[in-house]
């Protein structure tokens, strides 16, 4: 289907809503982006972007752009909370020629692919707060204001909390899983190489990995406790209480949690799965169809693929309707993949029984000595995964290179 003149309306100027607005645009769709905040920008700190994301970057013209702006990862290293050396180190310089992983800051990513999206023409209309998505030939928005718009497709971008997603699917209440998790940044006094640390503990566990060329270090801290905890990245805490929780840590954890000034805590939620996806010129997109715990760094990666896939679906389609059911056929069993895989990691980081906790770890320990390419080509599945190839698309790549 040749999408030019298209009309499309991206909600939300997130990573997915960006990403996805560029691939229609590259492929000759009239597409506008609706944000509701009065700037771009995202809440945050860092991510990281593993090479099935890198890939869809590289298909997007975008890769020089990441490369500028984030730290390239050269392993990730499983530690114990307490004892000094590693468990197991995930070698990246092992991973294939074409593919790198990269650290990167939200804000970072969120501005270089905004600069994309306007100089390809894509128009975004900041303080647009969209109250109601109404399905149809012509689906219709309604802004908070009262204004209407309607166009040939509507993406939801809008994350967890999409007013599209309760429009296509039956009414579903997320769970708190029993986990909170603090974010923040500090800054790398101490000249961390580009390497992701992953310090295990019963219950809890420790990520940190560098930004901005080495200048911060990203921090995720996850505690299993009772107490109940909002969701979302917004509510400040008290850097003390992070401190406490992970206070029998080494003094490697330690140092970095002494450096924390400022901190955000959000409650850890499972979400389902939608069960539909698109329907009548409505489409979800990344959280907004299938949120991800962060427990194997895949959120943004996710949405970055559903956006590819979404765009190279509806330009080999016949129609938009057989466009998007192909998009969600494409991509369900690997997200639902995905999501496993996330909640399992969250399993294996807080093993606190002392007899398994010191067998997995002396596995984990031999099987990086012993066969290292193989622990890297466990993961084969998820980074060698390139949605760009599995589904190809002439026009963009003519459009790209300017053929």
């Amino acid at each position: 289907m040749d999408l030019t003149g298209l009309e499309i309306v991206v909600v939300g100027a997130g990573i997915g809503g960006l990403a996805a607005a560029l691939a229609l645009r590259q492929r000759g769709a009239d597409v506008t982006v609706l944000e509701q905040a009065e700037a771009i920008r995202e809440v945050g700190a860092g991510l990281q972007i593993s090479p099935n994301g890198v890939a869809v970057m590289r298909a997007l013209g975008l890769q020089d752009s990441l490369r500028a702006r984030s730290d390239q990862a050269a392993a990730v290293v499983l530690k114990d909370y307490r004892r000094a050396g590693e468990i197991l180190r995930l070698d990246l310089t092992r991973l294939a020629t074409d593919q790198s992983y990269h650290f990167v800051h939200r804000s970072d990513l969120i501005d270089l692919m905004a600069l994309a999206v306007r100089a390809a023409g894509v128009k975004i209309r900041l303080l647009q707060h969209v109250t109601s998505v109404q399905p149809g030939l012509r689906p219709e928005i309604t802004l908070e204001n009262g204004a209407r718009k309607r166009a040939d497709l509507v993406v939801a971008a809008d994350g967890l909390h999409s007013i599209a997603r309760p429009v296509l699917n039956a009414p579903s209440a997320p769970f708190f899983t029993g986990q909170v998790a603090w974010r923040t940044v500090v800054s790398n006094e101490t000249g961390r190489g580009p390497v992701a640390q992953v310090h295990m503990a019963p219950h809890r566990h420790l990520v940190s990995y560098p930004l901005r060329q080495g200048a911060l270090i990203n921090l995720v801290a996850v505690q299993e406790r009772a107490e109940w905890a909002e969701e979302g990245w917004a509510h400040i805490d008290d850097p003390r209480n992070m401190r406490v929780a992970f206070a029998d840590f080494g003094p490697d954890a330690l140092e970095l949690l002494d450096r924390v000034e400022h901190v955000n805590l959000w409650g850890l939620f499972r979400h389902p799965v939608a069960a539909n996806w698109q329907n009548d010129g409505v489409v979800l997109l990344g959280d907004a169809a299938h949120p991800t715990l962060p427990f194997l760094a895949q959120g943004a990666n996710m949405a970055l693929e559903d956006a590819w896939v979404l765009a190279a679906s509806l330009s080999n389609a016949r129609d938009v309707k057989d466009g998007l059911r192909a998009y969600q056929q494409r991509r369900r069993d690997r997200v639902v993949r995905v999501i496993n895989a996330a909640n399992g990691n969250a399993w294996k980081y807080h093993l606190s029984f002392p007899p398994l906790r010191a067998a997995a770890h002396l596995a984990l320990k031999l099987g990086g000595a012993i066969a290292p390419d193989r622990m890297m080509h466990q993961f084969d599945w998820l980074y060698a995964h390139d949605v760009t190839r599995d589904v190809p698309d002439q026009r963009s790549r003519s459009i790209q290179t300017g053929t």
